[in-house]
């Protein structure tokens, strides 16, 4: 039906084509990271339960989104008008709405193909059958499914683990909340290792055959590459007996990689011991900032909880019979374990149950492409070589939407791009994407609707705000309490009176 490597060069291709210059790493200078949600669908006459012959599909990428930063707890604001989390996936998820609205806003209208179809309640509707999403990532998401094994290989930095490693790298409870040492690595998967890495094809191997072969900084973090200096002789003999009987057959594990992400008030904690046990696996996360503490979950953790609670929100259930899950997610090229993808999407949470109708844990794919983003942090160290300047992220964030009105939106710190202190509070200077615009979106949604055939959930009550309309969406809101009571207990949450906004 489609491999890996062909979501990940469609993905590749868009940004290349689709995206303009506006918004991207400086040429040798900076980095980004890219995320995007494909559109699978059967071609004409053709539907996914034929057993003879394999599906012939097509791919459209609906949205995208690039970023690496998230703004600090100070700098958030009640009004609705700033994006907290501009990490890619955060970003193209968001864009990902804009996009279900836009399509819900074709089906009300009833004047062009859309891709939903009636539900069999009064005012819902339903994703058509033979779709599907499958979620694309340049890098690992950060957080949780980023703590994977660092081996000594040099040729092979990506060594496949086994399952065991994964669900039992675990060490003792801390006290601490989170490590002293070390408090501005983030992510640290671009060690300097040298390895010939698969690019697309227009990329010519050589242009990473001595470069850095990992990526960095899924957080708002600016500084160098930093290896863990540790080798595993510096871990006593229970510990190190126990880790190398973890490993692959012959594989020395020297450390893990980090992540940036420390844990939430309420977890464990790393204990931040050196090497392999640095860190514990399993927990929430929050990403980091520069001195500022944000309120923004990792990525991991919000995979996770979509992989529960679907992609669409709490707004856009209260127009959907069911949520609308991704079917598969796809990882380019980068440091990666299969088990620890699996661990922290899917195994966090799989005992989950007494979920509402149509919630469920998803069984979602997982895998890994071969191909290497242009704009990686590893693609550009190896291409600059010895080029002066310090390599540093890309302050902006892109987001797009398969819309056809204005589908582009450039932010930095939260707003669009090139926006003064003096004019945040105007109009023109909200992102497409923040919560105010997309439930204003929503807003004319309904708007549009008659009141005789709006959905049981918006009939009941009289609503004005986000906080309000968000409460109202009950099945998406008992599914999300059974989430926490169950698993993500310490999840940070933001005070209500931050979606008090009309």
């Amino acid at each position: 039906m489609w491999t890996a490597d062909e979501i990940a060069h469609l993905c590749y291709e868009h940004y290349r084509i689709s995206l303009t210059k506006k918004g991207k790493p400086e040429p040798n200078r900076e980095w980004t990271l890219l995320a995007a949600v494909v559109k699978i669908q059967p071609t004409a006459d053709q539907t996914y339960d034929s057993p003879d012959k394999p599906v012939q599909v097509t791919k459209e990428v609906v949205s995208m989104g690039t970023g690496t930063k998230c703004i600090g707890r100070s700098k958030m604001r009640k009004s609705g008008d700033i994006l907290n989390d501009s990490h890619a996936e955060v970003i193209a998820r968001r864009s990902f709405q804009r996009y279900l609205l836009h399509q819900l806003h074709l089906v009300a209208a009833l004047k062009q193909d859309s891709i939903f179809v009636p539900g069999t309640q009064r005012g819902l509707w339903k994703l058509r059958p033979d779709l599907l999403f499958v979620f694309f990532s340049s890098h690992t998401p950060c957080g949780d499914a980023s703590i994977i094994p660092m081996l000594a290989f040099e040729d092979q930095p990506c060594y496949p683990v086994s399952a065991e490693w994964a669900s039992n790298i675990s060490v003792e409870d801390s006290d601490k909340l989170e490590a002293t040492k070390d408090k501005r690595k983030c992510e640290d998967l671009d060690s300097r290792v040298t390895k010939k890495m698969r690019l697309e094809p227009e990329t010519p191997a050589g242009e990473v055959a001595n470069g850095v072969a990992h990526h960095k900084s899924f957080g708002n973090q600016e500084s160098g590459p930093v290896t863990p200096n540790v080798s595993s002789s510096t871990l006593d003999s229970e510990e190190l007996a126990a880790i190398t009987e973890m490993a692959p057959v012959g594989a020395k594990v020297v450390d893990v990689y980090r992540t940036g992400a420390k844990c939430v008030p309420g977890e464990a904690g790393d204990s931040g011991k050196p090497g392999a046990a640095y860190h514990q696996v399993g927990l929430l996360r929050v990403k980091p900032g520069r001195g500022d503490r944000t309120c923004s979950m990792s990525c991991s953790d919000k995979l996770a909880r979509w992989n529960i609670l679907g992609c669409q929100g709490a707004l856009l259930m209260h127009f959907l019979e069911e949520p609308i899950y991704l079917s598969a997610v796809v990882i380019g090229k980068c440091p990666y374990s299969q088990e620890a993808m699996q661990r922290a999407l899917i195994g966090r949470c799989q005992n989950v149950s007494a979920l509402p109708k149509g919630f469920g844990v998803q069984e979602v794919k997982i895998q890994q492409s071969d191909l290497l983003f242009e704009q990686s942090r590893s693609a550009v160290q190896a291409k600059r070589a010895d080029s002066p300047g310090r390599l540093v992220p890309c302050g902006a964030a892109i987001s797009w939407s398969a819309v056809p009105e204005q589908p582009l939106d450039v932010t930095a710190n939260g707003f669009p791009q090139g926006t003064t202190k003096k004019g945040i509070t105007c109009l023109q200077t909200r992102s497409r994407i923040s919560k105010v615009e997309l439930f204003r979106s929503f807003q004319k949604l309904l708007s549009s609707i008659s009141k005789d055939k709006w959905p049981d959930s918006l009939r009941t009550q009289k609503l004005e705000t986000y906080q309000e309309y968000k409460e109202a969406a009950s099945s998406y809101q008992e599914a999300w309490s059974a989430l926490r009571k169950q698993a993500f207990g310490s999840w940070i949450r933001n005070p209500p009176d931050y979606h008090w906004f009309k």
